[in-house]
This record gives C-alpha cells, sequence and structure tokens, in this order.
C-alpha cells in the first residue's frame, strides 16, 4: 500500500486539503473482502475544527467493488460511498472525554499523530462501508430461471377439464 503520511494536527489547523486514488489490490485487508482485487477507491481529505475548537479531518471515499454474493456466491458490484467526520484527540483519555462532550454518533472521536497514514483510515472507512452479507436484489441464475418458468407457463387441469365439458 502506498503511504500517505500526515501530521493530522497540522493538517486540519492548516485547513489543508488533499485527494487521490488507491487501487483495492494495494488494500490487503479490503482486497481480502472483494471477489477479487478489481476497483478503485476515489478519496478526499479535508482538515478544520468542530465547533467547540477541536481539530478534525472530513473524509469521504467512493467507488465500486466486487463482493461475493452470499446466495449464489458469484460476484456482484458494489458501490463504496461513505463519508465521516473525525475528531482528532492528543490520547485515548481525551478521545474519550471529547467523545463524551461532543455526545453524537455521527463523529467518531480518534487519536491523532504526527505521523498519520491516511492510507489506512480510507482503507477502515471502505471496510466499514461493505454490508455484512452482501446478496444481489435477484441473483442472475434466478433470474433466468424465472424468466424461463414464465415462458412455460403450467396449464391449469381445470382448464382442461372446462374444455372437455364444451
Amino acid at each position: 500500500m502506498s503511504a500517505f503520511v500526515i501530521d493530522a494536527f497540522e493538517f486540519s489547523r492548516l485547513k489543508e486539503q488533499a485527494e487521490g486514488e488507491l487501487a483495492v489490490a494495494d488494500m490487503a485487508r479490503l482486497a481480502g473482502e472483494t471477489a477479487d482485487r478489481a476497483g478503485v477507491l476515489k478519496w478526499s481529505l479535508s482538515g478544520g475544527a468542530d465547533k467547540i475548537g477541536h481539530p478534525q479531518l472530513k473524509l469521504s471515499v467512493s467507488g465500486q467493488v466486487n463482493l461475493v454474493c452470499q446466495r449464489c456466491l458469484t460476484a456482484m458490484p458494489f458501490e463504496v460511498s461513505s463519508e465521516s467526520v473525525l475528531v482528532l484527540a492528543k490520547d485515548e483519555e481525551s478521545a474519550d472525554a471529547i467523545d463524551e462532550l461532543l455526545n453524537d454518533e455521527s463523529i467518531d472521536v480518534i487519536v491523532g499523530e504526527a505521523e498519520f497514514n491516511v492510507s489506512y483510515l480510507i482503507e477502515d472507512e471502505a471496510l466499514l462501508a461493505l454490508p455484512v452479507a452482501p446478496k444481489h436484489d435477484v441473483c442472475p441464475a434466478q433470474a433466468v430461471a424465472e424468466s424461463g418458468a414464465a415462458a412455460t407457463e403450467k396449464v391449469s387441469p381445470f382448464s382442461v377439464l372446462k374444455n372437455l365439458k364444451q
């Protein structure tokens, strides 16, 4: 995995922005969850501060990966689309205090570092966006079987009797 390392606190303080792409094949944990190693994730990261003044990062990750359908065990495309707000803390103790103070489930509080690897953060965000048990709405084999069944519609035995009566 190509490392993109930032000083998380400086990035936030200077309100910097960065964006790029990462191949699924370059992310070992994500590639292990996919049907194949195909796909690219686009990401953007912006620094800033929350309403109280805590440093924060806003991360957006999008792209398509191929997952294994749990019904038919074939590959299915899945659109990853995730945005998160991450408030930075100096240590675990501060993170717990900030989390309690904010009391907002939509905001995650993490420990920031002077050498913060954004690539791992992007991979984590993509993994969290994946469904636990991915399934097609209608599996390809099932769709073919249903269309074949419609073509060979069964004749009701009562309609046969009705024809004999005439």
